[in-house]
């Protein structure tokens, strides 16, 4: 039984005006309800999906000295390779039990932004890694547009109000390997719970069980998704523009049951940014008696650094 609600992008990509509007409504609500939902229709095609997964596990599988080639502390863990334990969520010193990779944006003709990101990092190893990983970038890049197009006439914005933002934008994806586990951990999880810091996650792999939200009456619940479906969630950034509108839930990977442990766990989120000046004041449609305003002004840049501080990523 899956306790997040399911949509089908292919609803608001057709021509028909009803079903459009069905889409916007069904995200709409369960981003007011919840915060998630698993979405069909997405651009990901399947061979792309089973090429990435074999090249992630080919990296993850190199030896310790390999994958520390590509680890680059100078740049916050922004490209490459982050080894096992060195992120912590926020409020919380142990760190959790994963590595993982980031790919970030290929800038397209702009040198401003060529300029204020790291270059993406190479695996001489593995070249079909570094290829895949660009061709699912783009693929998720280019559903997340929609989604974001829906959430705008949800919100009574114009369709496009995201896409300056989103184009170039700091965007992330992020390939973890969760390892088996040799032994009791101590007050360690895969991933402990937390808010994303983003304007959405699109997340590949939710198919075995692991993943959980809570829900607003406290009661964690599992986040199952069909193979050709895409869970994707509202991070801070856009519950803070929306004044908590749409909502941002604290969510989780648990450890599996012992006679699990001795197996990986994997899972792709791309965590979708904009560009670091995009305001993240909250919109004046969503203010009102009831709910007043409820942030300060920031930016997104500056939002972002005060994050990866606090995740132990940045000193």
């Amino acid at each position: 039984m899956k306790n997040i609600p399911s949509v089908n992008l292919a609803d608001f990509l057709s021509d028909n005006p009803a079903k459009k509007q069905q889409f916007v409504d069904q995200i709409g609500k369960a981003y007011e309800d919840i915060g998630f939902v698993a979405l069909k229709g997405h651009f990901l095609d399947d061979s792309l999906v089973t090429e990435l997964y074999a090249e992630i596990k080919n990296f993850f599988a190199l030896p310790e000295e390999v994958k520390q080639k590509y680890e680059k502390p100078e740049i916050a863990g922004q490209r490459g390779y982050i080894s096992f334990g060195k992120e912590h969520a926020k409020g919380r010193k142990e760190g959790d039990l994963k590595e993982f990779w980031h790919f970030g944006q290929y800038v397209e003709n702009n040198p401003k932004y060529e300029a204020e990101y790291p270059n993406n990092i190479e695996v001489e190893e593995l070249p079909k890694f570094n290829s895949a990983g660009k061709r699912a970038y783009k693929m998720l890049e280019k559903t997340g547009v929609y989604v974001l197009r829906a959430l705008a006439i949800h919100l009574g914005l114009e369709e496009f109000y995201f896409d300056n933002y989103i184009k170039n934008g700091n965007s992330i994806l992020r390939p973890i390997h969760y390892p088996p586990i040799t032994e009791e951990p101590k007050n360690a999880v895969r991933a402990a719970a937390h808010g994303d810091i983003n304007l959405i996650t699109l997340l590949m792999g939710a198919q075995g069980k692991g993943l959980q939200v809570q829900r607003h009456d406290g009661a964690w619940l599992d986040a199952m998704a069909e193979p050709d479906e895409l869970v994707i969630n509202v991070g801070d950034m856009l519950s803070r523009h929306t004044n908590n509108k749409l909502k941002s839930t604290i969510h989780r990977v648990v450890n599996p049951p012992k006679e699990l442990w001795g197996t990986s766990r994997y899972s792709i989120p791309f965590f979708m940014h904009p560009i670091s000046e995009m305001p993240l004041n909250c919109l004046e449609n969503c203010i009102d008696d009831q709910n007043p305003k409820g942030f300060e002004d920031i930016t997104a840049g500056a939002f972002l650094e005060e994050r990866l501080r606090e995740l132990g990523l940045k000193k």
